[in-house]
């Protein structure tokens, strides 16, 4: 098998063009912001007072690195940490009201940068195979 037919290649090559669309769209919109910190905000967001081993779990992302992007956010102002009213031994965070403000600058950026990731594709296409990943991701 052709190294050029295997899944996992064609996937890590996609995910290195979607990674650099991001960073290009997004830093031409003025933003510093990173496609794991938009992920982060994201579930922020949606889950305010989550605590920073659920942000990892929701976003794919190793518990031992979260830390680290967790940190990067409060730095900039955009998320705020608290101990856990629940947990005492876990970090809730909640978006800060400029991390709302990024959010907001960055999303119809991100929105747009969408069709720019399978590039060569009709929507059709494109649809059809975001539902497939989705699929093989909903089965891990």
């Amino acid at each position: 098998m052709d190294i050029h037919d295997m899944p996992g290649h064609l996937i890590r090559r996609i995910h290195q063009h979607a990674t650099h669309v991001f960073q290009q769209k997004v830093r031409a919109a003025g933003l510093d912001l990173t496609p794991v910190q938009f992920a982060a905000l994201s579930a922020i967001r949606d889950t305010p007072g989550i605590d920073q081993a659920t942000v990892a779990a929701q976003i794919g992302y190793d518990r031992a690195t979260i830390g680290g992007v967790i940190d990067r956010l409060e730095r900039k102002r955009w998320i705020t940490r608290e101990i856990s009213k629940t947990d005492k031994r876990a970090r809730a965070v909640a978006l800060a009201e400029d991390g709302h403000a990024v959010l907001a600058a960055a999303a119809p950026v991100v929105r747009a940068l969408q069709g720019d990731i399978l590039c060569g594709l009709s929507t059709e296409e494109a649809e059809t195979v975001t539902r497939l990943l989705r699929k093989s991701l909903d089965s891990l």
